[in-house]
């Protein structure tokens, strides 16, 4: 029995890690692009990292339930942690979807920028549209990026969530 509850608990504790690598990874790459790429988040690109925010600390409670034998609190975790990264990543596609024109944005879709005034007093701000794509990797833009990492971490927390004793 103390094998099965140890094997248990190092399936779910490799689930809750992994996620906790992958999404403080991701979350920190798009500070990154933010900071050093230039690039600035519109609204939507903000929304969409609350998961992150989320499933990051929730992952290492997820982690030490699993750990100290909790399995039944560390499993409800991970699966508020996948219920998170799932509803993100229909986030992710809504705003790929704007994008690529296939439906509008949101009404408010510019946004997350920071107030510049130019010599003469004009205002020379940056509008960051939710509708347009300012960088593609493979096709895919930062939202359409941010669902993939969302359904992967979603299927690393249900697979964690429904390892049994």
């Amino acid at each position: 029995m103390s094998g099965d509850r140890d094997r248990l608990a190092g399936q779910m504790m490799a689930a809750s890690a992994i996620v906790f690598g992958a999404a403080l990874l991701t979350i920190l790459t798009a500070h990154a692009f933010e900071q050093f790429g230039g690039y600035a988040p519109c609204p939507l690109c903000l929304q969409e990292r609350y998961a992150y925010y989320f499933g990051v600390p929730a992952a290492v409670i997820a982690f030490f339930a699993a750990r100290g034998n909790g399995f039944g609190f560390a499993r409800l975790v991970l699966v508020l942690i996948a219920i998170g990264f799932l509803i993100n990543m229909g986030a992710g596609i809504y705003h790929s979807g704007a994008e690529w024109k296939f439906w509008p944005g949101p009404a408010t879709c510019g946004g997350g920028f920071d107030l510049k005034w130019g010599e003469e007093g004009i205002v020379d701000t940056p509008v960051i549209r939710c509708d347009e794509a300012s960088w593609r990797f493979l096709g895919l833009s930062f939202a359409g990026w941010n669902a993939v990492a969302s359904a992967v971490l979603a299927g690393i927390a249900v697979w964690g969530a429904s390892r049994r004793g």
